[in-house]
């Protein structure tokens, strides 16, 4: 089951997908239980943590480049307790070279190196495998699909934009939270 409150998580100052996000974000990946997934940027590991549940045979790779963040993740997955995770503290595309083939790869930062990531992946992910991005910029997005559209890979994008409900008193206000563009490629 996916979808654990946001609240569940220890994130310090890192940002973190939301539930919402994430959800959709894994349900593009169509993880099954033995799949071999890696999380690029994966900040508090909120992903990484859905994945590993959903995947509870399979494999996640955890690639983050912030100290504080690795630490983050290590305490979630503790907290989680799911035991199929690795943790590689890099800069990608730094630590994606010595990764299994895998059946997807779900990217949430990429440290202004999509392009060389991307790269990296294509060389990682099984034929029929799946590649979710998360963006928050029209630049990432713009990157993201030339990239697709050179490799003659196909795409689809979307985006969301959720927005809570938040108690202020006895009344019930809408709370924004910022839209995210989900983009995925099937290779």
């Amino acid at each position: 089951m996916i979808g654990i409150d946001d609240e569940l998580f220890l994130r310090g100052d890192v940002p973190m997908t939301k539930r919402e996000v994430r959800i959709l974000t894994l349900a593009a990946a169509r993880l099954c239980p033995d799949s071999i997934v890696v999380d690029v940027g994966a900040g508090t590991g909120s992903i990484t943590i859905e994945a590993a549940r959903l995947a509870e045979r399979g494999k996640i790779f955890a690639i983050e480049r912030k100290a504080e963040a690795v630490e983050l993740i290590r305490r979630n997955v503790e907290k989680f307790s799911v035991d199929n995770v690795e943790i590689i503290c890099a800069a990608a595309p730094d630590g994606l070279e010595t990764l299994p083939e895998l059946d997807a790869a779900i990217i949430g930062g990429s440290g202004g190196r999509l392009n060389e990531i991307l790269d990296v992946l294509s060389g990682k992910i099984k034929i029929g495998g799946r590649l979710v991005l998360n963006a928050i910029t029209l630049q990432t997005v713009s990157t993201a699909i030339e990239y697709f559209k050179a490799h003659g890979l196909p795409y689809e994008a979307f985006q969301v934009q959720i927005t809570r409900l938040e108690r202020i008193g006895r009344f019930d206000m809408a709370k924004a939270l910022n839209p995210v563009w989900i983009i995925s490629a099937v290779y």
